[in-house]
């Protein structure tokens, strides 16, 4: 990847986001938040643009010398704009093509999570090829509640807690046919924990290991659905944050160091956010890699920044000079 010659306030940035994924309005959002913040910043070359088929022409039109990711979801954090952006030499933020697609992919994120003996909820993948074997499938389940998700999508965009096994079989189907596969994951009663992750930018580097967990955030969600659905997510009042979690020393120290091994394991770039569910025994599981969080007003990494003091303007300024890691 072509490394980014060094930014400064003259540097002309395009701000991604928006793009054709169920995760659109709120990209918009996290879009406009990183544009105005960069403004503030003082870089006064930094653009907004609505990702679309004509990408690539738009930015070779605008003279685009860095792309700053604030895209989420199918078309955006699945590596298909990276992989664009490789190809027009285009520095961008956070994590690589290969890194991207893995942690889009639910099966081959714990299958990586396997490999390298970092825990997660006991799950069954289904997909379009095992429709003829769903009832075989589902009288092997002997756990429930089950967590029923899409294979590759994020913002808990299609995710379903279901209490009853009657009640699986169609919401399965409907899942496969929408989504081209789902998970069927145990569901974990625990608290429900998100871990912000970073790396230091080469001008940064002290020595240490340039990869580090922000403090955990502990999410308590007031939705009906019994987790921390789309609108707990993306919705004031609806989720109640506790920062830091209320977790022993050594759980927290457990929970930060599984973050980081997750983000190695995926060999994920710059920043990525690592959500858990941490069991009555101090056992944290994983259950998602977004490297690309959100950016909102209401969104977890800038909260778990802002705790120690880095603030959201300082933030998108450490993501930004992310363009310049290797991927």
């Amino acid at each position: 990847m072509k490394k980014a010659a060094s930014i400064n306030k003259k540097t002309k940035i395009a701000v991604l986001c928006g793009g054709m994924s169920n995760e659109r309005e709120v990209s918009l959002r996290s879009g406009k938040n990183c544009l105005a913040a960069l403004h503030r910043l003082g870089y006064e070359n930094a653009d907004f643009v609505d990702v679309t088929k004509d990408l690539a022409s738009e930015l070779r039109a605008k003279g685009t010398e860095v792309a700053l990711m604030a895209l989420h979801g199918k078309y955006g954090e699945d590596g298909a704009v990276q992989g664009m952006l490789e190809l027009l030499g285009i520095p961008y933020t956070g994590s690589g093509v290969l890194a991207s697609a893995l942690a889009m992919s639910k099966p081959l994120t714990k299958k990586l999570l396997s490999a390298s003996n970092i825990p997660y909820a006991p799950t069954i993948v289904v997909t379009e090829h095992d429709k003829e074997r769903i009832d075989e499938i589902l009288a092997s389940i002997g756990w429930l509640p089950v967590m029923l998700k899409p294979i590759n999508e994020g913002s808990s965009v299609g995710v379903h807690k279901i209490t009853e096994k009657s009640q699986i079989k169609q919401k399965l189907v409907e899942t496969i046919n929408e989504f081209g596969g789902a998970l069927l994951e145990k569901f974990v009663k625990g608290q429900e924990i998100t871990i912000g992750v970073l790396e230091e930018p080469a001008s940064k580097r002290n020595g240490k290991d340039p990869i580090w967990a922000l403090p955990i955030l502990e999410l308590r969600p007031k939705s009906k659905a019994g987790f921390y659905d789309y609108e707990a997510k993306y919705t004031k009042g609806m989720t109640e944050f506790i920062l830091p979690a209320e977790l022993s020393e050594d759980v927290t120290s457990v929970c930060q160091e599984t973050a980081v091994a997750t983000f190695k394991a995926l060999n994920c770039s710059g920043y990525a956010r690592v959500d858990m569910i941490v069991d009555s025994e101090g056992q944290p599981f994983v259950l998602e890699v977004n490297t690309l969080p959100g950016m909102t007003d209401t969104s977890d990494l800038p909260a778990m920044a802002e705790h120690i003091g880095i603030s959201y303007d300082q933030l998108v300024e450490r993501i930004l000079l992310s363009a310049g890691l290797d991927k």
